[in-house]
């Protein structure tokens, strides 16, 4: 698949960021998924789409090296999963803070940084300059700099959204995995996450796995989606997975998929209620 115009690969041009072959995952007796065939390439921006129960998360956790692969096999970024963890930014599933939390959105950032050391920074030199000015880096890039030195609880959702995604990139990772970081956000934020996640994703060639609850807010940046079901995954570019055909078979059901006037997706049938790609996770 050819990449869209001005959009940047990793280094290493065509190289994959996640490989699965035969993939299959077990969990409390349960298989989630079985024969599961991705490929995610570096530098491109994929979407995880899917309804309740058919492991999307999982797959996010399953790259992560947190669940194991029942059989089949998996590399993420060139070695197994797990091993490449430090070059790997993850936003998990998420509710907002709590309003009376005191604690700064810059702290909230720098805590992607340092937050798994022990102790107090110590006063002055230069690992603390270098740490503020990375910090300080990516909330720019972010376009929270307006509001991060406000406590993390007073500023909204889809500001909280962005200082989270800061955090995730302090570190200059090579994969953002983020998992329904559109959730519960109205339409003009998730609009606004959807622009900056594919920005950082062309601008810092940036691979990014992105589990979805609506398609629709990211439809028009997407390189290629993952679509689960219970006939196993589709991985391929939006306009060839997203298809009555194309689902159908994968669900075993008839599905229908419309386009509105305004160029969204509108699934109808089973896998999921009109217009969305639901995963609630429990």
């Amino acid at each position: 698949m050819s990449l869209p115009a001005g959009r940047t690969r990793a280094a290493g041009g065509g190289a994959l960021a996640v490989e699965v072959r035969g993939g299959a995952v077990t969990l409390g007796g349960r298989t989630v998924w079985r024969g599961l065939d991705v490929d995610i390439g570096a530098g491109e921006f994929v979407a995880v789409l899917g309804p309740n129960g058919v492991g999307k998360s999982t797959l996010i956790r399953a790259i992560l090296g947190l669940v194991p692969l029942a059989s089949g096999r998996m590399t993420v970024l060139g070695g197994p999963p797990g091993g490449a963890n430090a070059s790997i930014g993850y936003l998990p599933q998420r509710r907002s803070f709590e309003t009376g939390l005191r604690v700064r959105g810059v702290d909230i950032v720098r805590l992607g940084l340092d937050g798994d050391r022990w102790g107090l920074p110590l006063p002055g030199g230069g690992r603390r300059r270098e740490t503020q000015s990375r910090v300080e880096e990516v909330i720019g890039m972010v376009g929270a700099a307006a509001y991060a030195h406000r406590p993390i609880g007073e500023v909204s959702g889809g500001e909280q959204q962005r200082l989270l995604i800061a955090q995730a990139l302090v570190r200059r990772p090579h994969m953002l995995l983020l998992d329904e970081p559109l959730d519960s956000l109205d339409l003009s934020n998730q609009a606004s996450v959807a622009s900056l996640v594919s920005r950082i994703c062309r601008d810092e060639s940036v691979t990014v796995v992105l589990v979805a609850h609506d398609v629709n807010p990211i439809l028009g940046y997407l390189d290629r989606v993952v679509y689960l079901g219970p006939g196993g995954a589709v991985c391929g570019p939006p306009a060839q997975v997203i298809t009555s055909q194309t689902l159908s078979r994968l669900y075993r059901t008839p599905i229908e998929v419309l386009r509105t006037g305004d160029g969204g997706l509108v699934v109808v049938g089973q896998p999921e209620p009109p217009a969305y790609h639901s995963d609630r996770h429990g």
